[in-house]
């Protein structure tokens, strides 16, 4: 039996025809923003809404165009690229030396529709965060029998496999503390599994009942102590994050930089409706699921976060003024229980189109194919702002004479130095 062929353009193809009618169904979706990023995921990859355009100045034959991509982690055509610029961004603040922990804090179904409606403003979704980095720093607490300050990244994620809106944590911890009375760094060696569901639970629900102090809100909090009494569901990964960059921006990217769908999960569109698979927790089985466009529309625009949110947020250890300020102390800490300092996290390069092209086709897309050698930017064109960098319009300019040499190509007229080194630039450039 062969694959099912999977068509690229499925998820762009059902907001083309269905979003304007969508946005007219469900005003509160019909902003600027939200319209941008959607706008932003039709036009990717496309150049009628932007692109740069490379030209040799060897032989003045070879061109190419390279269409603007959004970046953004809503296109499942730059979910790869989203991804690793994730990566490269929590590799940086990995500190060498030190053990980290993944932990993922869940929040209870009942609760769940009180994210949703606030997913407008983003307060609940911050308060959440802050609440899950205190959480856990309470347990370090008692884990080590004294008052320590961790580290974390956390991120928050909104959708869960399903598609639904299902708010939760991916934190990233140090596995220890510094004691800031004593200056001196605690190492963490038994985590408390028993006690983080509980601990997790009293925190959360102390969290929601100052954040929404209304008497349905304290009625529903008694029923979940009652609903719940061995606490809220918190998984902890076995294991430490993986010490080498490799293992690192596998693991972060499977944990958390998904987007809500992959292209490869949806089977079919067609008579106005989506029909997508998913593994779900509970059976461990694949569950396939037919829903009406317009549901699909709105289970994957809800998950598109206030403009200006951070969804990754540093807290403690992590901050870099924080790290800074214990440095010394942390690593006297480390060197005495044999830790090495050097070599554990390494920054994690993002790949540009150069790389990801040649990588793919395995061949560079920014080489003559007439002359075999390298092009340069010419030409940069945005359909709102029209061309703002033009090198044809900089060396008429005369940006370049400075660069230009008598007897050198350009003193016949016949080209001219340009800034990538003195390379000749021929008339068919300049001129058309």
């Amino acid at each position: 039996m062969s694959a099912r062929k999977i068509d690229p353009e499925i998820f762009r193809n059902i907001f083309k025809d269905h979003w304007s009618e969508f946005q007219k169904t469900h005003p509160a979706y019909a902003t600027e923003h939200y319209s941008e990023v959607v706008q932003k995921m039709l036009g990717c990859g496309l150049e009628a809404w932007g692109y740069a355009e490379y030209c040799c100045p060897h032989c003045g034959r070879g061109t190419r165009r390279v269409a603007f991509t959004c970046k953004s982690c809503f296109c499942l055509s730059c979910s790869k690229v989203y991804t690793d610029e994730f990566v490269a961004q929590v590799s940086r603040v990995l500190q060498p030396g030190l053990i980290y922990r993944h932990m993922i804090l869940t929040v209870p179904e009942q609760l769940r529709i009180i994210f949703y409606r606030d997913r407008f403003s983003g307060k609940l979704l911050s308060s959440l965060m802050k609440c899950g980095s205190e959480c856990l720093e309470g347990v370090v607490k008692r884990a080590v029998r004294q008052p320590v300050k961790i580290g974390s990244i956390v991120v928050v994620q909104t959708h869960g496999r399903s598609g639904h809106y299902n708010p939760h944590l991916h934190v990233i911890m140090t596995s220890g503390g510094i004691n800031e009375t004593t200056g001196k760094w605690v190492e963490l060696g038994y985590f408390p599994f028993e006690i983080i569901h509980k601990k997790w639970q009293y925190a959360l629900l102390s969290m929601m009942k100052a954040a929404v102090p209304t008497p349905e809100m304290a009625v529903l909090i008694d029923e979940l102590y009652e609903k719940y009494p061995k606490g809220l569901v918190a998984h902890v990964t076995k294991g430490t994050v993986p010490e080498q960059c490799r293992g690192l921006a596998k693991y972060l990217a499977k944990y958390v930089a998904s987007p809500p769908i992959a292209v490869s999960r949806i089977t079919s569109y067609a008579n106005a409706e989506v029909t997508y698979w998913y593994n779900d927790h509970r059976t461990k089985g694949k569950e396939e699921v037919t829903v009406p466009v317009m549901t699909f529309i709105g289970w994957m625009v809800q998950h598109i976060l206030l403009k200006g949110f951070q969804r990754i947020r540093y807290y403690g250890l992590q901050s870099t003024r924080t790290f800074q300020k214990w440095v010394t102390a942390i690593k006297e800490g480390l060197l005495k229980i044999g830790r090495k300092l050097k070599g554990t996290y390494q920054i994690v390069a993002v790949k540009r189109y150069r790389e990801r092209y040649a990588e793919v086709s395995g061949r560079d897309p920014l080489r003559c194919h007439y002359c075999g050698q390298a092009m340069v930017l010419w030409r940069l064109w945005h359909p709102k702002y029209g061309t703002y960098y033009d090198e044809q319009e900089r060396i008429k300019a005369g940006r370049y004479e400075p660069y230009q040499r008598e007897g050198s190509p350009g003193g016949d007229g016949s080209a001219v130095w340009s800034s990538t080194g003195g390379v000749p630039l021929p008339l068919s450039l300049l001129w058309g």
